[in-house]
């Protein structure tokens, strides 16, 4: 680049004096063209000056004879005086113009315009000495004359005399020293005018010459630049249309450069793009945001104090989707890479050059590499829970999950057409996919929990944005879809487990690793939520969970504890009592595990403060909570409390005024128990963030759910800062 600067500087400069000194010959041709032109001028004034001096001597004379042919005539007429005055006039003249021809320089003619004479040489100083000589000789005579030639108290008759006959002879000399020195000024004249004609011609002859060298020199010149050029165009065309990339300029307008390689077009599928604006290409074809980041983008570029590798690291299309021509996503979609490079003309940035390639391909393939590794990492998240769950429990959460799954499938199907049946619709499914989480986030099944968390997200939003629709369920089927593929790889990857493993005897169960009863978990969590409700209850067939240690129910729980726990940032100890040995009805099974675990969830959550609070309150840094299960011949009661912060009614009733659920008016005449029926409506929280454990509203929804269902009671006890109870009842008959 640098060197190309400097061949162009050489050959302008070479341009440049060419024509500097073309100008210059020009300019002393029309300076000797003035100055010959003034010279011939002062010729002429010259040669005008002789023949005036010669006819003014020519006036003198005349004028002498006729003063001289009216003498006695009165001196005060008018003749006289004119002749007189006259003659006077022409004396002055020939004395001046004579000592002006002699001298040369500036002359005055009567009119007042002013000559210049040129100095004649010593031939015509020769001639005008003559006539001087023979001026100088009449003059003094005619002054002496005109001194007294209007007095008529003077005779002058004498003095006219002497001056008449001085006359006669001055004249014929002079008059023939003044035609002598006009011919030679003449011949003069003439030769310096052959001169100059001459010297014109040349001059002329020169300057053309010059011209045609000139253009000779510089055409030859730019037609070998134009030959370069060319080759040069033509081996950056070959390139630009054998190169794979797409390469092109921009300007700090953002226009794309007329030249550009020929596979540009085919990857930003526009026909034509030389000249056209890059903003208006990407425009509905990449976000606004990333529009608007481009422009930034390649401002800073152009910013010398910013440096190009931090600027690079901010380049806003680095794998950018460049949606086809109508803005919508589908197939035709492809991922553009585009790098961007300062071009620099000495040091100042003059383009960027844009190399963009079109990396789907790569993109794709990491996409599926991606979700290959998911998918393997969530069939190792499987497997694991798979070798170390009791098999009992893993068929159970199957059967749940698919149950769960077709309650969904059921509500959707069910007809809904008014608002109140649609927000139904919506709360029993957002119950059903909870209590899903809920056993999927027991077993560390990570894949279920975040399907589940996506569909609540879905599902939160349908809660908060008002009017619904039937449409606004179907994108539901899809998350159904994938939890239900999930469940069934995990079934699949049980039976080929229990197909691989040695049988003892057909009866055998499974064999898989026993835990050994954990120490009390050390755990962390937040604030609690309560509520109450009177049912009836089916009666049911019982099975006995006798074969089930305390150990293993104490474990499974406290493992879900200790996991949500350690998410909130808190510390908790589960303590269960009660959990063997207790005949539950089968119907009853799933809603005390579900019951249970949204009990669990609410109080590790919302129940136990942070290490920090329970300090400061005089409390230990670990929470503690009781879960107890207890058996009568009526009734199956279920019992959680924990030792933190209890039911805080007033927060819970400026959240309800924050929420606009009610005004400040209504709020302030809400009982305690409205308050606490507030907690188990779908959807409201004292939670400000939701996230995988709680903040939703839906947890305690569940537990009245289920307890309704099965015609339960529930009971809550809470004294704020030191504990809450909840205490379920379900018929067991």
């Amino acid at each position: 680049m640098a060197t190309t600067h400097n061949v162009d500087n050489k050959r302008y400069r070479s341009l440049i004096i060419s024509i500097a000194l073309f100008l210059s010959l020009i300019g002393a041709l029309l300076a000797f063209t003035f100055y010959t032109s003034s010279l011939l001028e002062r010729n002429t004034v010259l040669i005008d000056k002789t023949n005036q001096v010669a006819n003014s001597a020519q006036a003198v004379i005349k004028d002498l004879f006729d003063l001289d042919s009216s003498y006695g005539e009165d001196t005060n007429s008018p003749h006289i005086q004119r002749v007189l005055e006259r003659l006077e006039q022409n004396t002055a003249l020939i004395t001046s113009s004579i000592t002006a021809i002699e001298q040369g320089g500036e002359i005055t003619d009567v009119d007042g315009k002013s000559y210049d004479l040129p100095k004649i040489n010593n031939n015509s100083q020769t001639k005008v000495a003559a006539a001087n000589e023979q001026w100088l000789l009449l003059e003094p005579k005619i002054q002496t004359y005109l001194k007294d030639a209007d007095n008529i108290m003077v005779d002058s008759s004498d003095e006219l005399i002497q001056a008449v006959e001085q006359a006669k002879t001055s004249s014929l000399l002079i008059n023939d020293s003044l035609d002598q020195l006009t011919d030679e000024v003449f011949i003069n004249a003439e030769r310096q005018a052959s001169t100059i004609r001459l010297i014109q011609v040349l001059g002329v002859a020169a300057i053309f010459a010059y011209f045609l060298i000139f253009v000779f020199f510089f055409v030859r010149r730019l037609r070998d630049t134009d030959a370069e050029a060319l080759a040069a165009r033509r081996e950056t065309q070959e390139i630009m249309e054998t190169v794979n990339t797409g390469l092109f300029l921009l300007d700090k307008d953002l226009n794309i450069g007329q030249q550009h390689s020929r596979a540009l077009n085919g990857i930003i599928g526009e026909d034509r793009l030389a000249g056209e604006n890059f903003a208006d290409v990407l425009r509905g074809r990449i976000s606004d945001k990333d529009l608007r980041t481009t422009r930034q983008f390649i401002e800073q570029l152009y910013n010398p104090r910013v440096k190009e590798k931090l600027v690079d690291s901010l380049n806003p299309l680095h794998k950018v989707m460049l949606h086809n021509a109508s803005g919508e996503e589908s197939t035709t979609s492809r991922f553009l890479d585009f790098k961007f490079s300062r071009v620099y003309e000495d040091k100042d940035i003059a383009r960027i050059l844009v190399n963009v390639n079109d990396v789907s391909d790569a993109v794709y393939l990491e996409q599926r590499l991606e979700k290959e590794r998911s998918q393997n990492d969530m069939q190792i998240e499987m497997l694991t829970t798979i070798l170390n769950v009791n098999p009992k429990i893993i068929n159970e959460f199957i059967s749940n999950t698919k149950a769960h799954i077709d309650k969904m499938n059921n509500i959707l199907k069910n007809p809904g057409s008014s608002q109140f049946e649609l927000e139904g619709k919506l709360k029993a499914i957002y119950r059903e996919m909870h209590s899903l989480k809920g056993e999927a986030s027991a077993l560390k099944l990570h894949s279920f929990t975040k399907i589940a968390s996506d569909a609540e997200d879905k599902l939160d939003a349908l809660q908060n944005q008002g009017k619904l629709s039937g449409n606004n369920f179907l994108p539901l089927a899809v998350h159904l879809d994938d939890l239900l593929s999930l469940s069934n790889t995990i079934e699949t990857l049980g039976e080929r487990i229990n197909q691989a493993a040695p049988k003892a005897n057909n009866n055998a169960k499974p064999v898989m690793p026993v835990k050994t009863a954990p120490q009390p978990s050390v755990v962390q969590s937040q604030v609690a939520d309560v509520a109450t409700t009177n049912i009836n209850v089916d009666g049911g067939n019982e099975i006995d969970l006798s074969d089930e240690s305390d150990d293993e129910h104490l474990s499974y729980y406290q493992d879900f504890a200790k996991d949500i726990a350690v998410r909130q940032g808190k510390k908790i100890q589960l303590n269960g009592h009660n959990l063997a040995h207790i005949n539950i009805p089968e119907r009853l099974k799933q809603p005390i595990k579900e019951i249970s675990i949204q009990l669990l969830r609410n109080a590790v959550v919302h129940g136990i403060e942070s290490p920090e609070a329970r300090q400061s309150a005089g409390k230990s840094a670990i929470g503690s909570i009781d879960l107890e299960m207890q058996r009568d011949s009526q009734n199956l009661i279920i019992a959680l409390q924990d030792d933190g912060q209890g039911i805080d009614y007033e927060g819970i009733r400026h959240k309800l005024i924050a929420d606009g659920r009610f005004t400040q008016e209504e709020a302030s005449q809400m009982t305690h128990g409205d308050l606490l029926k507030t907690l188990f409506a779908s959807g409201f929280s004292t939670k400000e963030h939701a996230d995988e454990d709680g903040g939703r509203g839906v947890g305690l929804d569940v537990i009245k759910a289920l307890v309704k269902e099965h015609n339960g009671k529930l009971n809550v006890n809470t004294e704020l800062g030191k504990m809450t109870r909840f205490v379920i009842t379900l018929p067991a008959a």
